[in-house]
């Protein structure tokens, strides 16, 4: 049997504004006590999104069929689910309200990609109805993406108790949470994913120093945007780092960071070096950056494996190759 993986997380609609100028333009640093601003945007796009949902999106474009588990509204079954199964997603996991609609995100993106967003939870908070042990104890590892916090908090737990090897990516629900909920998020965590910003985060609000998190997680992982991923290995050792692709045409970061723990993860499956899973991670992640729509991308193998060889090598390429099964 393969490699079993579980991703939990939110299921959600995006709607993706484009403003033609810069946020920072408008704003009064001593007015912002008092911000009350409106932004004429070029267009709308409404898209399929939600983390977890782009995360099991992306696995399945790496040729991985993952367990998306998550609650969604009735809404979800007019068209998102058939998607999601023509993807190659395993919808089984996710649970239907029967009285509040999908959760949905709204976010604005300026030339300099900055972002201004909002995000309706919606039936999302019904995920911490749903017995993540129920659905199996067999999982060789659950990610636990930005979700209802009780929810999160809920699966975490579920996987401590019974051994499941777990990964945290608690991201956007850093902002909301107080020290003693991160603590419990990340504690005993396989693999702890963050950005820079969120990895600072996570120490002030915990009152751990690096080392601390270190001491309570097994491979730390932080990305960088442009200057690519930091990687703290369990044991200890040297950190490993992996630059971004070059010569990036970034339309819309939406869902980036979704889409490189997708390569990472579907690496690690796979049975790759932590180097090679963030070189995966990397460069499918440039694919996304440069489509608007989290789940708008197409990863053709031959084009893929090039891109990947180009910025990392002939002998990360073969590796690659030889472990994936994307179309």
């Amino acid at each position: 049997m393969g490699v079993h993986l579980a991703i939990t997380g939110s299921i959600a609609t995006d709607h993706l504004m484009t403003f033609p100028g810069k946020f920072v333009d408008s704003l009064v640093p001593d007015q912002l006590d008092k911000i009350s601003l409106s932004f004429l945007v070029d267009d709308l796009d409404v898209r399929r999104g939600g983390c977890g949902a782009n995360i099991a999106f992306a696995l399945a474009q790496l040729g991985h069929r993952a367990l998306l588990v998550g609650a969604v509204g009735r809404d979800f079954e007019t068209e998102y689910r058939g998607w999601l199964d023509a993807a190659g997603v395993d919808t089984s996991g996710i649970l239907v309200s029967e009285s509040r609609h999908t959760a949905r995100f709204v976010c604005t993106t300026d030339t300099e990609m900055a972002q201004i967003a909002t995000f309706y939870a919606g039936a999302m908070s019904e995920s911490r109805d749903i017995d993540l042990t129920a659905l199996g104890t067999d999982f060789d590892l659950v990610l636990i993406g930005p979700d209802d916090p009780d929810g999160m908090l809920r699966h975490t737990r579920a996987c401590r108790e019974n051994g499941i090897p777990f990964a945290a990516d608690p991201s956007q629900q850093l902002a909301w949470a107080e020290g003693d909920v991160i603590r419990d998020l990340i504690d005993g965590a396989t693999y702890l994913f963050s950005n820079d910003y969120e990895a600072a985060l996570i120490q002030q609000k915990t009152g751990w120093s690096a080392d601390d998190v270190r001491a309570h997680v097994g491979t730390q992982i932080v990305t960088r945007g442009k200057d690519g991923v930091t990687i703290l290995p369990a044991d200890g050792g040297a950190p490993i780092e992996v630059g971004a692709n070059e010569g990036i045409v970034a339309v819309d970061p939406t869902g980036v960071g979704d889409s490189f723990r997708a390569g990472f993860l579907a690496g690690v499956a796979a049975g790759l070096d932590h180097e090679r899973s963030a070189q995966i991670g990397c460069t499918i992640a440039a694919s996304v950056v440069e489509t608007k729509g989290t789940q708008e991308y197409v990863l053709d193998r031959e084009n893929f494996l090039k891109r990947l060889g180009a910025a990392y090598g002939e002998a990360a390429r073969a590796d690659v190759d030889a472990a994936l099964t994307l179309a």
